[in-house]
């Protein structure tokens, strides 16, 4: 088989169908950065869900005088309810640790967290975080046992466990990654339509050629080969437009989200790498794997 030959061919094909190379090319690439990014946000939440589930804590706010529950009355938890919490808590055996947070602490641990939105901060004075006992479960999902065993103590205002914080955030990500994911679906299949259509012209433009050929004694393999790399070059290009696209997506959409939102962890670039991998040997495949499946009907004729 005559390389230059093939390669020759594959220059004729691309530069006859110019227009239609581009969409492809186009297609391609937005389809390759759409899963890509769809595989990034995968990895992100997983990586964040392993990262967070062992920090899981449940919050039990202590009555103060600006709490909203009536059985606190208007007034702040006192040092005996406290211990009686304190010692109820250290007791069950769902609980691992119990650490009290009073409201300096909490107000000083709010500013840290929110450093970033100082205007949310100003509009927070000291003494608006109530007390609260931050308890570290054995298994963070024995929260309802812990809940129930403390909500309607004397003292105890309200108990928010961050696990449910977290489903809910996790929960939108993953709305996010679907959303990537089938746009990236629909725009596969225009690329594998774009394929198709392109294979065809290519092979009406060539069809004295490849009729020669037939007649010489030239096997379907040596006629397709020119056709399928034509495809897998503009699966390639377009690739690689795709690794360009899911920089830009890490940069300034992963990162910013880790950055925003401290319930995110980062995502390495080593994960980004095997990502871009996988999109382009997947725009290669399916392009290729396209026009071998175009040009056996016109094989048949």
């Amino acid at each position: 088989m005559r390389v230059q030959f093939v390669l020759q061919e594959i220059w004729i094909g691309l530069r006859r169908n110019m227009t239609m190379t581009i969409s492809l090319v186009i297609t391609v690439a937005i389809a390759m950065a759409l899963f890509g990014t769809g595989l990034l946000l995968r990895q992100q939440v997983d990586s964040s869900k392993s990262y967070w589930y062992d920090k899981i804590e449940v919050s039990i706010f202590l009555c103060a005088k600006t709490s909203s529950n009536p059985s606190c009355q208007k007034q702040d938890v006192t040092d005996q309810q406290r211990q009686a919490l304190k010692g109820q808590l250290d007791q069950m055996p769902q609980v691992s640790e119990v650490q009290y947070e009073n409201k300096q602490q909490a107000y000083d641990r709010f500013k840290d967290r929110f450093a970033g939105s100082p205007g949310f901060v100003e509009s927070t004075r000291e003494g608006d975080i109530p007390d609260s006992f931050r308890v570290k479960l054995s298994n963070p999902e024995e929260y309802k046992a812990v809940a129930q065993a403390m909500l309607g103590q004397p003292g105890v205002d309200t108990v928010i466990n961050e696990q449910e914080i977290l489903k809910r955030f996790f929960r939108i990500l993953n709305g996010l990654q679907v959303a990537a994911l089938t746009i990236a679906l629909i725009q596969v299949v225009a690329a594998v339509m774009l394929v198709g259509n392109t294979v065809r012209l290519s092979a009406f433009n060539r069809r004295r050629e490849t009729g020669i050929m037939r007649l010489v004694g030239a096997s379907n393999t040596y006629i397709q080969l020119p056709f399928i790399l034509e495809g897998a070059i503009a699966g390639l290009i377009g690739g690689i437009f795709s690794s360009i696209l899911l920089v830009f997506s890490k940069k300034l959409l992963i990162d910013r989200l880790a950055g925003d939102v401290q319930l995110v962890s980062q995502l390495g670039w080593s994960t980004v790498i095997a990502v871009i991998i996988v999109s382009i040997c997947f725009g290669v495949l399916l392009c290729a794997v396209a026009s071998f499946l175009t040009l056996r009907r016109y094989l048949k004729i």
